[in-house]
């Protein structure tokens, strides 16, 4: 917590202190005195305690013989010298002061200056933070963006992957189907053959017998050929169905 500024009462003790141990009166003095109390604030008060010092004399009017009035000039010289001393000290402690007032002033006109440059640079610190927050910014939004349209492209593509597999899977149980149709028919075919074969061979002989069922061979083997060509050309559709 910043220490109260010098009172009036404080400025006074100390001047008539370092008066009474005949010492200089200034705002240097005092301010050692004090141990505290910026040079404005005692150069305020110290002046009005000089002014309330500086009491003038009252006039006195009287007769009096030459003598002692030749006396009182020299006396009259004499103090007016002392007191141009005196002002002349007071002159000398105004000038001293003004020139600590002077020095404070320039101290603190470098402090201000001091101070106003780090302004400068903090404001230009803050607005190369803003301009980087602000590029950054962008940035996340552009990688936002490219992060969705990248997710929405992969669901895509799983999804058409999916659609692809399952109409392989429906060709291929398709296939399977066929193939165990075919093989039912041939062996129905077989089994009516081998049947249809033993009553010929009763009717008419093995020789007719054999023509014959050479002949449904042929057929059978027809038929599977071409349950087979479908099956192959099945298969080709389903390899082209197929994602590259």
């Amino acid at each position: 917590m910043a220490r109260q500024e010098v009172t009036f009462d404080e400025v006074s003790a100390a001047a008539i202190g370092l008066q009474d141990d005949g010492e200089q009166v200034t705002i240097d003095t005092v301010r050692e005195r004090l141990g505290s109390g910026s040079p404005h604030a005692i150069h305020k008060h110290l002046a009005s305690w000089r002014e309330s010092q500086a009491k003038p004399a009252a006039p006195i009017k009287a007769d009096i013989p030459e003598a002692l009035a030749a006396a009182l000039g020299q006396w009259a010289q004499q103090f007016a010298e002392d007191a141009g001393a005196a002002t002349r000290d007071a002159l000398a402690a105004a000038d001293s002061d003004i020139e600590v007032l002077r020095k404070s002033g320039e101290a603190l006109e470098a402090e201000r200056e001091e101070l106003a440059a780090e302004v400068d640079t903090l404001t230009s610190e803050r607005d190369q933070s803003m301009a980087m927050a602000s590029e950054r910014s962008d940035e996340i939004e552009r990688l936002t963006i490219e992060l969705r349209d990248a997710r929405r492209l992969a669901t895509d593509a799983l999804v058409g992957k999916a659609k692809d597999q399952l109409a392989i899977d429906g060709k291929d149980a398709q296939l399977a189907i066929l193939r165990e149709q075919v093989e039912r028919n041939v062996a129905a075919l077989a089994a009516e053959s081998d049947a249809r074969l033993a009553a010929e061979m009763e009717l008419v002989g093995a020789v007719t017998a054999r023509d014959n069922f050479a002949a449904e061979i042929t057929t059978l083997r027809s038929q599977f050929d071409a349950a087979k060509a479908e099956r192959t050309a099945l298969r080709e559709q389903v390899r082209r169905a197929k994602p590259a």
